[in-house]
């Protein structure tokens, strides 16, 4: 196509070449000639042509704007033809034309772009809204209207807004219609949605081809469309869609701003085509209003005579940016005039080329101007950012309503979608933009005000295959009935029950999945063999990059099961098990400390305290242990001093905590049955360097190795739970396992049925089990809201109750070996004690030496 251009490019311009040109105009002429290109049969076309004469004279009437220089415009209709409107646009290159208005088209602007960057006269089209006609590409092409990636940036708002994932995008396949589909769907990414289907329509697609599309998108999963297409062939798409019944509720239709100027310009349509529009939503592209609008506006309606005395040809925002064009120009020549710039061209033969070009030697110098003018007109401030992008654009939400439309909010790339116009919202920072309802309500095609799901179940014949984990001893979860393709279980019954909350019928079909590992079937779910998971499937940091969970439904998490002996209360001396050896020893340790610092603060005070040397030694001891079992120190022994008053209150307080701490806890190990294991938790699990055993294909290999950094050599994969029991008998001599780390959920399940093991330690990790659904599936987020209705009206627990709630081996007072209290536990009591001792004696000497 590009050589096919270049070749149109290079024949018919040597007509005009051949001779060469080089012509110079003084600085301020009388007259500047520009051209417009318009497909004057269109009504945009009819509107731009009036609205650019009307700009013109203004411009001419005022001396004030150019000086006394007048503008002649000449206007060209391209008739929808892209190689006419090139073939016009060359002829301008024959003549003293220093820039051109429009094209009107975008598939003809990026043609005519190109003559443009060679011949350095600017292209203003105030209706080419192709995001692909790139300044880097076409720097001297200039859009004078706002660009479609900002249209798309609203509707991907909009659908962000809604909570909707996913769009269908019907469009012409042109450059116009792929470029913005292209730009939607970027602007979708970025909001973490997508274009769920494609459907191009040829440029001059029959209604046939209209309809055929159609029917293969009603079967799609997806119910919201957007349309960017042209208005003649927009209006046969809804026609067509309504003939179908996808006009009812349940879709959403979004239309490009196409519909509103359709609505705009030709008034009021007819009931039949209102009908087939109703509920859609359309876009509009702000304009605020001001005094210059206003007396626009109002002069409108004696312009439009000129075009047919019957004429009822309305306003639409392309005839405003047509209006402010013209004036833009206007300004920018009269800035460069001013410059000193001059209108001369000159014969530049490129090296590749034989035929010579005539370039307008002031293209850049007006191009510059153009880019820096800032005018006030009727579209309101009129200028360019540093990107050549209009100054903030926006866009008003329009809501197809009976016989006309309303507006129900606004969406500005600086504030978002809101309710209140976007020129209030310009003075708040970007970060504080009040955003506390950000569109009205809106009235949905089948005349509802219930927003839409946004999707259904594709209408293919095809039911959900969901894949169901099967592993032996953990029928309570999950079992195929034998003989039959049917299934039971915890999970299997809160999936079926969960369906049946849905506002929808879901036809679905269990599929057996036989591979030990979950993370297998997760795998497959992303990658479309499966639907759906359900089972006892963990929600994990790794698989949720790969899948959408639900809501978990039962919660659980990694424990330790191991083997443990029995010792009752009968035990010779159980009396000293509350406290560890080394808590003995420093109790100990702090009654002879105590019995020596209270004989040095008293026995030259005290004649309790004296006599023989035996004696004192005796009273030392004596002393330090009385104080455990007397709480009335002073009937056996006197303390006059006060600092011997000070230590003994401490230390009687220390006694009193360490007291109440051995006798509750000797309760408890002479109350209840005993029961001890070498292992006693995941800290002494990890470094006993025993093997340990795990179900095959839960998170739980992973976790020990990539969190607890266990190696992979001392963990050893079963695959029913008759194989935990065996190998936790076993034990690491005969070839067995120290411990089993699993899921709560199944490892309650076959604690139930083995009553010689039990958990030891806590819960180490909390997660959950979840079901398994492809990335952004819009069935995960509703059957997260189903369990979550299941779980406030108790269903979810009834579930539980009927599946899970067994007879447990040991009794609510069977634990593993009580806690021993250690030296850690009473340290700071301990340290208190010793301050206090060291600062009684230290006072003690002080006095003593003072005195």
């Amino acid at each position: 196509m590009k050589l096919f251009w270049a070749l149109m490019f290079t024949v018919l311009y040597c007509e005009y070449l051949s001779q060469g040109v080089n012509s110079t105009l003084s600085a301020r002429p009388s007259v500047v000639n520009i051209g417009c290109i318009l497909t004057l049969r269109s009504n945009v076309g009819k509107i731009a042509k009036l609205v650019i004469e009307t700009a013109v004279e203004d411009i001419n009437s005022n001396p004030a704007v150019l000086g006394g220089t007048k503008l002649n415009i000449t206007f060209l209709d391209n008739k929808s033809n892209g190689l006419l409107g090139i073939i016009e646009a060359i002829n301008y290159m024959g003549t003293d034309t220093l820039a051109i208005i429009g094209p009107q088209s975008s598939v003809i602007a990026h043609a005519i772009s190109h003559i443009a960057n060679e011949i350095h006269v600017p292209l203003l089209s105030f209706s080419a809204t192709d995001p692909a006609l790139s300044p880097l590409q076409y720097p001297f092409f200039v859009r004078t209207s706002p660009n479609d990636m900002f249209q798309m940036a609203a509707i991907a708002s909009i659908v962000e807004y809604y909570h909707w994932k996913a769009v269908i995008a019907i469009y012409v396949d042109d450059e116009y219609g792929r470029s913005g589909i292209a730009a939607l769907a970027d602007q979708l990414a970025m909001r973490r949605c997508q274009i769920s289907c494609k459907a191009p329509l040829k440029p001059r697609a029959t209604l046939e081809e209209v309809r055929d599309t159609l029917t293969q998108l009603a079967l799609t999963e997806s119910r919201i469309i957007v349309v960017h297409t042209y208005p003649y062939r927009g209006l046969d798409i809804f026609s067509q869609a309504k003939s179908l019944g996808m006009t009812e509720s349940g879709y959403v239709w979004i239309a490009t701003h196409w519909l509103s100027t359709i609505i705009d310009t030709v008034g009021p349509l007819s009931p039949d085509v209102m009908d087939n529009l109703q509920g859609t939503i359309t876009l509009r592209t702000y304009v605020p209003d001001s005094e210059e609008k206003r007396k626009f506006v109002s002069r409108w309606s004696d312009l439009a005579k000129r075009i047919d005395t019957n004429s009822s040809l309305g306003m639409c925002t392309y005839g405003l940016y047509a209006y402010d064009t013209v004036w833009l120009l206007a300004r920018a020549l009269d800035a460069f005039f001013k410059q000193g710039g001059n209108i001369s061209f000159s014969i530049d033969r490129a090296d590749f080329n034989p035929y010579s070009i005539n370039v307008f030697d002031g293209g850049k110098l007006l191009l510059d101007n153009i880019l820096k003018t800032n005018i006030t007109g009727v579209t309101g401030l009129f200028k360019f950012t540093s990107d050549r992008e209009l100054y903030r654009p926006a866009f008003e939400v329009i809501n197809v309503i009976g016989s006309g439309m309303r507006r129900v909010g606004y969406w500005s790339n600086y504030s978002g979608l809101s309710v209140v116009h976007p020129d209030s919202l310009y003075s708040y920072p970007s970060s504080r933009v009040p955003s506390n309802q950000q569109l009205y309500p809106v009235v949905w095609t089948g005349e509802t005000v219930q927003k839409p799901r946004g999707w259904v179940f594709p209408n293919s014949g095809e039911p959900l295959k969901v894949g169901v984990p099967i592993r032996a001893g953990f029928n309570k979860f999950v079992e195929q009935i034998p003989g039959s393709d049917m299934f039971q279980g915890h999970c299997i019954e809160v999936f079926t029950t969960a369906l049946n909350y849905l506002p929808y019928a879901v036809p679905y079909k269990f599929v057996p999945f036989g591979e030990a590992n979950n993370t297998e079937l997760v795998r497959q779910i992303s990658e479309g063999v499966f639907d759906a998971g359900v089972g006892f499937i963990a929600i994990a940091t790794s698989r949720i990059e790969m899948v959408d969970f639900t809501q978990p439904y039962m919660e659980t998490g990694l424990v330790v099961v191991a083997q443990f002996k029995e010792r009752g209360s009968s035990a010779y001396w159980a009396f000293l098990r509350p406290f560890t050896p080394m808590m003995w020893c420093v109790t100990g340790m702090f009654f002879l400390t105590i019995g020596a610092a209270i004989w040095i603060l008293e026995h030259r005070l005290n004649d309790d305290f004296r006599g023989p040397a035996r004696k004192q030694i005796e009273t030392i001891v004596w002393f330090g242990f009385l104080t455990f079992f007397s709480a009335n120190k002073e009937n056996t022994f006197r303390i006059v001093s006060t600092l011997g008053r000070l230590v003994l209150l401490v230390w009687l307080f220390v006694v009193l905590i360490i007291n109440s701490s051995y006798t509750a806890n000797l309760t408890s190990i002479l109350m209840a049955q005993h029961l001890s294991s070498p292992i006693k938790g995941i800290e002494s699990l990890v470094t006993n360097n025993g093997p340990i055993g795990y179900h095959r294909g839960s998170i739980a290999r992973d976790y020990m190795i990539e969190e607890l950094h266990i190696h992979e050599s001392r963990l050893v994969p079963f695959d029913a739970i008759e194989d935990f029991a065996k190998a936790l008998r076993n034990g690491p001599e005969k070839g067995g396992v120290v411990a089993v780390v699993g899921d709560r959920a199944y490892m309650e399940l076959f604690l139930s049925t083995h009553c010689e093991f039990c958990i030891v330690g806590d819960e180490f990790t909390r997660n959950g089990w979840g079901f398994a659904f492809p990335k952004d599936s819009p069935l995960a987020v509703d059957m997260s809201t189903a369990i979550l209705e299941m779980s406030e009206n108790g269903e979810l627990q009834r579930i539980h109750d009927k599946w899970l709630l067994g007879r447990a081996c040991m009794s609510q007072n069977t634990k593993l070996e009580v806690n021993r209290f250690e030296v850690k536990s009473f340290l700071g009591l301990f340290l208190t004690c010793g301050f206090a001792c060291l600062l009684a004696l230290l006072l003690h000497f002080i006095m003593a030496h003072i005195s």
